[in-house]
């Protein structure tokens, strides 16, 4: 060893990673110390004893906003254990390195270089410029979100409890809930016992679509009612929340006319046309990311179960609470196809052209996604071969959209199929590109190339 090496400090293990390596650590360090909480006594109901499979599930799917439980929430746990669910499902919302950005930001701690380039890799933005103040807002926005949303239903919950201690409570939880897409209730029926309350199901479709459509379009909109009408006029939004919006909302009445027309004949045959209507509106909200349900999912048509599934594998925007591969990941990847069908080498929208590195990443990010989607199925079907595939098909889908929909099958699965699951459910969270490029150690540049040759394709 010479002089220089013995004079030269070792760097740590966490020097040594890649920023979306640190990512992926962080989320999991997140669902171990969640774990943790959650299996103190304080955290459970008087006389109830959870395996440690129970509650790392729970901690898992409370830290990725999905809401898949293998245990009766209000049944098992506590109000400790309740609030430390709600302190996960913030902690996974807003993403980790935010809320660890604003505990530094707290101490007056300076945020490097270093650490941007964390927060941009869990936003999911390609930027570092405006990343803390990005931070600060999106922090900001969801607080007031859940805020409101926590004060609109714990007051109209007054009508519902025998005292405005448990309407508020109950309204905290179900603000967080919907905000963060979490998909957790502490009814014991989601939503069910709100199916024909209006208004109740019309709070939680903002909030969930407040969660679920992106930070950085709630932050334009901000911006956007912050300014004079005359600025509005010059106001030209960005190519992201344009496409993001336009994607969302497309899909969002595409599933509720879908679920219109499958349950015409069936679930939707006795029921009225603003019965249906709602229905069909909080079902095709709520499949996109949200988990919380008016009804029992085995009551839809094996149709609209699996139509609700491909909802769920797209899941919900970049940047938001959401999981799946991401309604820009699905828009690119049909824009692509449209282009290359009418004989144009190029995608444009909204006056843009699209960086053919987005293309190959929405391309890379649908083919693997489907890849372990299948794999997932295979291997759950293998192992748990007495349940439904279409039962397995719904859960999985569940799992990697972090979405928390389930036709009741989460507690029967296997505990290997339960890891599964977990597993799906922390890559739906942290993104398919971050897990991918966790496994390298950054780009490799290519020394030199290799003469081209076409192939036949098709």
């Amino acid at each position: 060893m010479s002089r220089m090496d013995r004079l030269t400090p070792n760097k740590s293990i966490l020097d040594k990673l890649t920023p979306v390596q640190l990512i992926s650590l962080y989320y999991f360090i997140a669902a171990s110390v969640a774990a943790f909480l959650l299996s103190l006594p304080i955290s459970h109901k008087d006389g109830v004893q959870l395996t440690f499979m129970e509650v790392l599930f729970t901690a898992v799917s409370a830290v990725t906003v999905t809401g898949l439980t293998v245990v009766e929430t209000a049944d098992s746990f506590s109000v400790f254990g309740i609030f430390m669910i709600a302190l996960a499902l913030q902690i996974g919302g807003l993403g980790v390195m935010a809320l660890g950005t604003l505990i530094w930001i707290v101490l007056g701690k300076k945020i490097g270089f270093k650490e941007r380039r964390l927060i941009m890799t869990d936003q999911n933005t390609k930027s570092i410029a405006g990343i803390v103040r990005l931070v600060k807002e999106m922090f900001i926005v969801i607080l007031a979100i859940e805020f409101i949303g926590f004060i609109i239903l714990g007051t109209y919950y007054l009508t519902y409890f025998d005292s405005a201690l448990q309407a508020y409570y109950h309204g905290f939880f179900a603000s967080v809930s919907a905000t963060t897409n979490g998909g957790f209730d502490i009814t014991g029926a989601s939503l069910e016992p709100f199916a024909n309350d209006y208004f109740v199901q019309f709070i939680n479709i903002l909030l969930i679509i407040a969660g679920a459509i992106g930070f950085p379009v709630l932050i334009e909109l901000k911006e956007y009612l912050q300014i004079s009408q005359e600025e509005r006029n010059l106001k030209r939004f960005s190519l992201f929340t344009k496409l993001t919006s336009l994607t969302y909302f497309v899909l969002l009445a595409f599933s509720l006319i879908v679920i219109l027309i499958l349950e015409f004949n069936h679930f939707f045959a006795d029921k009225t046309w603003h019965e249906a209507f709602f229905y069909s509106l909080f079902q095709s909200t709520t499949a996109r990311s949200g988990g919380l349900s008016t009804m029992d999912m085995n009551e839809f048509t094996t149709q609209t179960q699996l139509f609700l599934s491909s909802m769920m594998f797209i899941g919900a925007s970049p940047s938001s609470v959401g999981g799946g591969i991401r309604t820009t990941t699905f828009a690119l990847v049909i824009i692509f196809i449209i282009s290359f069908a009418s004989g144009r080498n190029r995608v444009r929208i909204f006056g843009r052209e699209i960086e053919e590195e987005d293309l190959f990443k929405a391309v890379v990010v649908t083919l693997l996604a489907m890849l372990m989607f299948f794999s997932v199925v295979i291997v759950i079907t293998a192992l748990d071969g007495h349940l439904s595939l279409n039962s397995i098909i719904f859960e999985v889908s569940s799992a990697f959209g972090t979405t928390g929909l389930s036709m009741g099958i989460t507690n029967e699965l296997s505990n290997f199929s339960q890891i599964l699951l977990m597993g799906l459910m922390l890559i739906g969270r942290i993104g398919i590109l971050t897990f991918l490029f966790s496994f390298n150690r950054g780009k490799t540049k290519d020394r030199y190339r290799y003469p081209k040759e076409k192939i036949n394709i098709g």
